[in-house]
C-alpha cells in the first residue's frame, strides 16, 4: 500500500527539483506517492491549508512557519529547504509618485494575506527603516495576479515579494523596484502536521533526501540556467544569477541561531509573544527520532 504526502509550495523556481523528482517517478521504489501542490497565495495560504489538513508538509518562508507554530499551530519544523537567505523587492507601480523606500511609511501595503512572508517582512522592513508599525495599512490580495491589480488600481501602494520572481514585471515597465530587503535566515523551511510525523517521519526524510538530490543536479546543471528561464519565464540572465547564488539544503539539523533571530525579530514587531528558553524545542522536530 503506497503512503501518500501532500505537499504545498509556492510557484516558482525553487520548487523546481520537486517537479523533477515527481515527473522522474523517483518515490516509486519506496511506493510514497507525493502529490504537490501550488499555492500562489503563499506561506499564509499554506498554513491554512496545513490546519484544515489539506497538505501534510508544505515548504514555508521561515519567518512564516515559525510565526504560524508559535502562533498555536500543531506543525513542526523538520528541515532547511532553501538555505540561502530570501532578497525581497520593494514594489510599486510604475506610475506610482514613490520614487525611493525612503518614502512609503504610511502607505497602503499589498500582501497575500496575513502571517504571510509579505505581511511579515512589510513589518520587518518598516521596523529596520524606523518607521512605527503600529498603524500600517494592509490590504489583503491572494497573490502576485492581485498585487499586481491592486497596484495597477490604486488599492495598494507598495507590494513585497521575492526580486527574481518579479523581475520581468520590472523589466515590463509594470512594477518599479524601490528597493530591497534581505533578511538574516534560511528561505524556505520544510514544515509538516505532527499527526503525520507520528506515523510516516521516514517516508517523509527518504523524500527529502531524493529531492536534495535533485537539487544538488539542478544547480550544476549546464542547461539548468535555460530550464529556468523558459518554465518561469525568467530572463537567462536573472536565472542564471539566481542559481549562483540559491543554495538549497534538505538537511535535517537545526539550525537554532537562525530560528532564534527570526523569533527575536518577529517578537520585536509584536508578530509573536514573548517566548520561553525552550521555544526553539517547540518548533523543530528531527526526522531521525524513529531511529
Amino acid at each position: 500500500m503506497k503512503t501518500q504526502l501532500r505537499v504545498g509550495g509556492v510557484p516558482e523556481h525553487f520548487n523546481l527539483p520537486w517537479h523533477q523528482a515527481i515527473d522522474a517517478g523517483a518515490f516509486d521504489e519506496k511506493g510514497i506517492d507525493v502529490v504537490f501542490t501550488e499555492f500562489p497565495g503563499g506561506t499564509g495560504a499554506m498554513t491554512a491549508a496545513l490546519a484544515a489538513d489539506e497538505l501534510d508538509a508544505a515548504l514555508l518562508l521561515t519567518e512564516g512557519a515559525v510565526a504560524d507554530i508559535l502562533g498555536g499551530s500543531d506543525n513542526r519544523l523538520v528541515s532547511v529547504y532553501v538555505d540561502s537567505p530570501l532578497i525581497w523587492g520593494i514594489h510599486v507601480a510604475a506610475t506610482s509618485d514613490i520614487q525611493d523606500a525612503s518614502e512609503i511609511a504610511g502607505r497602503r501595503y499589498a500582501i497575500s494575506r496575513h502571517g504571510s512572508g509579505s505581511h511579515l517582512i512589510a513589518i520587518v522592513d518598516a521596523a529596520a527603516r524606523g518607521f512605527s508599525t503600529a498603524d500600517m495599512a494592509f490590504e489583503i490580495v491572494g497573490s502576485l495576479d492581485g498585487a499586481r491589480e491592486a497596484l495597477r488600481e490604486g488599492t495598494a501602494d507598495v507590494f513585497l515579494w521575492e526580486k527574481h520572481m518579479t523581475q520581468p514585471l520590472v523589466d515590463a515597465g509594470e512594477f518599479r523596484r524601490v528597493g530591497e530587503r534581505a533578511v538574516p535566515w534560511p528561505a524556505f523551511v520544510v514544515s509538516a502536521r505532527r499527526d503525520y510525523l507520528a506515523e510516516h517521519s521516514a517516508a517523509l526524510r527518504f523524500v527529502l533526501g531524493v529531492v536534495r538530490s535533485f537539487a544538488k543536479e539542478l544547480k550544476i546543471g549546464k542547461d539548468s540556467a535555460l530550464l529556468v528561464s523558459r518554465t518561469y519565464d525568467i530572463d537567462l540572465a536573472d536565472a542564471e544569477s539566481w542559481l549562483e547564488h540559491v543554495q538549497w539544503s534538505g538537511g535535517t539539523e537545526c539550525p537554532d541561531d537562525a530560528l532564534l533571530t527570526v523569533i527575536d525579530a518577529l517578537q520585536a514587531q509584536g508578530v509573536v509573544a514573548e517566548q520561553g528558553p525552550d521555544a526553539i524545542t517547540d518548533i523543530w522536530q528531527s526526522l531521525d527520532a524513529d531511529e
